[in-house]
């Protein structure tokens, strides 16, 4: 076990959001694992679930080896963290590359399916507690800052994949060559945040011209919090919330071709795809955006626009979305801003409620969320359009009963916001300076 890094006399917690990005804005890449999937499928001779597998499966193990990770995350610091994340997701990268030139595939899977992913979890958990240790005055923002940058990897990912691919070859080799490269290259850009992250001198104690959070208020251990409802109806809360942005996501552009097909202005490839990387630039800024706004207006309020409005966007959609593509378009904007400022808040949401003495861990648990919903939205969207498609029906018609059942869905998230309430005092650590030998007893 490793000591985490303490911050010298004078450092700066404005170094902290730069080295939790640099680890985010490496992971984030997956959200740009499309990029690979024609090569693979021409290269391999894969069909499209076949290709998709790498990735989904990294969303697995991400949920997976936050929930079990999270209390080691805790324990061993955020240092120890990035390194793990480093080490696996750089490590899933180049199995993939030896996996791609010797054309066994299911080395591919392995590595950035299983041993990627393991690195994609840990190192979305690793920073956050830190966070919002150096900023118990902005929470929301701090955490929004990193977690942005996962949403906008594939910002860089995509176009840098694309033009490594244009360049290497789109055969074996080729995709061998850009696995290679990405792996050593986010290698060295995580190592960055590894050697800047640094956790709070001591609570109370000025650092760096700012004041490190003390462990003050409601303390709950990870153990404790899962046995709260509260943690259950953020469970909740985020599986719902991050379904209804999926379902939007994870088919945008066939989708907004459907709704158009048959009027006057059909939707163009190259206009999806430009519908698509708008939907990744909302993603990115409600991130940061809405997250900042919940320190102003409380977690719960903002969690009632997420959930609330974006029932009535979807609602929108399914009535009027036919009648005007601007519509359509600012519909599904503001549900994919709604999606990214989600995940950015929960950590604030999670602080709130069980403090920060292992908010981490907790957030790691609560994860299981995405990996849920991960798989519950597009099966939703892609299993009724496939039904819908074999009756008879095309364009918006296909999407109807999907965008009820997430209307149905946000609502039910909905009531499990209204439902949360402060945690018992039974469920409290006694006292923050119990906390060391309370921590010993937690479970991996």
């Amino acid at each position: 076990m490793s000591s985490p890094p303490v911050a010298s006399a004078g450092w700066s917690r404005w170094l902290v959001p730069p080295a939790a990005l640099s680890v985010h804005l490496s992971i984030g890449q997956a959200y740009a694992w499309s990029v690979f999937k024609p090569p693979l499928e021409s290269a391999l001779h894969l069909d499209g679930t076949q290709s998709a597998l790498p990735f989904q499966l990294a969303i697995v193990m991400l949920g997976l080896s936050a929930a079990f990770g999270g209390t080691l995350v805790e324990r061993n610091g955020p240092r120890w963290a990035m390194t793990v994340a480093l080490v696996c997701f750089s490590s899933g990268f180049l199995i993939s590359a030896l996996g791609a030139r010797t054309e066994q595939y299911w080395l591919i899977v392995l590595g950035y399916g299983f041993v990627g992913g393991i690195g994609l979890g840990i190192g979305y958990i690793s920073p956050v507690s830190t966070l919002m240790k150096w900023f118990p005055d902005r929470p929301g923002m701090a955490t929004g800052i990193a977690i942005m940058g996962f949403g906008g990897g594939a910002l860089i990912a995509s176009p840098w994949s694309a033009q490594m691919l244009e360049s290497f070859g789109t055969g074996p080799n080729g995709i061998a060559l850009a696995f290679l490269v990405h792996g050593l290259s986010y290698a060295v850009f995580m190592t960055l945040g590894v050697l800047l992250i640094r956790v709070p001198r001591a609570p109370g104690r000025t650092t760096g011209g700012t004041v490190a959070a003390a462990p003050l208020g409601v303390q709950v251990s990870a153990r404790s919090a899962v046995r709260t409802p509260q943690f259950w109806c953020l469970w909740v809360v985020l599986c719902t919330n991050v379904t209804a942005g999926i379902g939007i996501l994870e088919k945008a552009a066939p989708m907004i071709t459907d709704f158009f097909a048959d009027s006057s202005t059909p939707v163009s490839v190259s206009a999806a795809a430009g519908f698509v990387a708008l939907l990744s630039a909302a993603n990115m800024a409600g991130r940061i955006g809405w997250s900042s706004t919940s320190d102003l207006i409380g977690r719960k309020n903002i969690y009632r626009v997420y959930l609330g409005v974006g029932a009535l966007m979807y609602l929108l959609l399914a009535l009027f979305g036919d009648t005007a593509k601007p519509l359509f378009v600012l519909c599904a904007l503001v549900i994919l801003s709604f999606y990214g400022g989600g995940f950015a808040t929960i950590p604030a949401y999670l602080k709130d409620l069980f403090g920060t003495y292992e908010v981490g861990a907790i957030h790691g648990r609560l994860l299981t969320a995405w990996s849920t919903a991960g798989v519950l939205g597009p099966l939703i969207v892609n299993w009724i359009a496939d039904r819908q498609e074999a009756a008879g029906k095309d364009g918006p018609a296909l999407y109807g009963l999907s965008f009820a059942i997430m209307i149905g869905l946000l609502v039910v998230g909905f009531a499990a916001n209204e439902l949360v309430r402060p945690v018992h005092a039974r469920h409290h650590v006694p006292d923050p300076k119990e906390a060391p030998d309370v921590q010993r007893e937690q479970p991996a």
